[in-house]
């Protein structure tokens, strides 16, 4: 049996618990670092398959590392694991654990035969946060040879474009005053706001189109009958690269400043989790991971043939600026649900989304596989 038959077979073994793996992160999602109950599973069935285990990692609560392997250039797979406030794995980040566990498992009995060392990657807080730049930032990531992760999607694309993000907090100090006794004795923070998302909307005909500005108000004021002396909102500012998502970031917190001039409030910027930056595919990864997506029955589209703007974000662009890399999106057939729709999370555990978790799981197997089979390291 040649060695992508025997990892095959390796999967197989375990692809009944990885579907009720899902199914269980599907039914008890976890937002990031609260991923406490979901860390600990995926850490146990490693070590329960012969990975050393270490967990928690890296100084994160919930992340966990699991290694096989004695030697040679190391492979990192991330899992992914929290889930989206309200909407649950919307992003699918329990297709995109349990598709790690089952790459990891598939490649286990290989390690030493292929000289390699394998790393399962637990990675917390991705939506938002940024889990994997604090990993980065802890040496997770350093001296790795190569590292990937697949994501669910409506399509298949084996090197899609990615956005970088940057996520604010922006608050507005004003006055409280009585709304109709009187009104000109107040400073009101939500006409600032309000101010703000007029400017920034004014601003959107400058944009390009992989420009991306989208917020929501979190605090508005507390009751009609009182001036607002607060107002808080969420914001995400994305682009295509680092040095564009700054220089749009500067003209985003100018319209902040002009709402604060013109309504007499003052006007504070928090930064919330880490800066995403753009993702950067390994193209002999890209290539092989294809192949093998194409040997499973999955023509892989390409991320030019793609709309520029239809892109979002995540921190694996990080990881790809330090290490080799690749993020597939691979589609679980949701119809017309998109990410981070709750149609899309049901989807998730359907037959269509226990398939991509396979199908993601060998082509990431297979693709380690070749690369190691051909000694093409020095290619990455």
């Amino acid at each position: 049996m040649d060695l992508k038959a025997r990892a095959d077979k390796a999967f197989t073994d375990v692809e009944t618990a990885l579907a009720g793996i899902n199914r269980w992160m599907y039914d008890n999602p976890e937002i990031g670092f609260e991923e406490h109950n979901t860390s600990a599973r995926l850490a146990s069935f490693l070590a329960e398959h012969g990975f050393a285990v270490e967990y928690p990692a890296y100084g994160l609560e919930t992340a966990f590392v699991a290694r096989v392997g004695s030697g040679g250039p190391e492979v990192i797979i991330c899992a992914e694991m929290d889930a989206l406030p309200t909407v649950g794995h919307a992003c699918g980040h329990n297709i995109i654990a349990t598709s790690a566990l089952g790459a990891g498992v598939a490649l286990a009995p290989l390690a030493n035969e292929l000289g390699i060392r394998l790393t399962v990657l637990g990675t917390p807080a991705e939506e938002k946060m940024g889990g994997k730049v604090d990993l980065i930032n802890a040496g997770a990531f350093t001296g790795a040879a190569a590292s990937m992760m697949v994501h669910p999607s409506n399509s298949d694309v084996v090197d899609p474009n990615v956005l970088g993000v940057r996520h604010i907090d922006l608050e507005f100090h004003g006055k409280d005053s009585h709304a109709a006794f009187a009104p000109q004795l107040g400073i009101n923070a939500l006409d600032a706001f309000v101010q703000a998302y007029v400017n920034v909307s004014m601003l959107r005909q400058a944009l390009y189109p992989t420009d991306k500005i989208h917020s929501i108000i979190t605090h508005g004021g507390d009751a009609p009958n009182i001036i607002p002396s607060y107002t808080r909102s969420s914001w995400y500012v994305r682009a295509a690269t680092r040095e564009r998502m700054e220089e749009l970031y500067d003209r985003v917190t100018a319209c902040f400043e002009s709402a604060a001039t013109a309504t007499g409030c003052t006007w504070n910027v928090e930064t919330i989790g880490h800066p995403f930056e753009d993702m950067v595919s390994n193209p002999v990864m890209v290539e092989l991971f294809a192949a093998n997506a194409a040997a499973l029955g999955r023509t892989m589209g390409r991320g030019a043939d793609e709309e520029p703007g239809a892109a979002g974000s995540t921190d694996m662009g990080n990881v790809s600026q330090v290490v080799p890399s690749i993020h597939p999106f691979l589609t679980i057939n949701p119809g017309d649900a998109v990410n981070h729709q709750p149609e899309f999370a049901a989807h998730t555990v359907t037959a269509d989304g226990e398939q991509a978790i396979r199908d993601g799981a060998l082509a990431m197997a297979w693709t380690v596989i070749d690369l190691a089979v051909a000694d093409r390291w020095g290619e990455l």
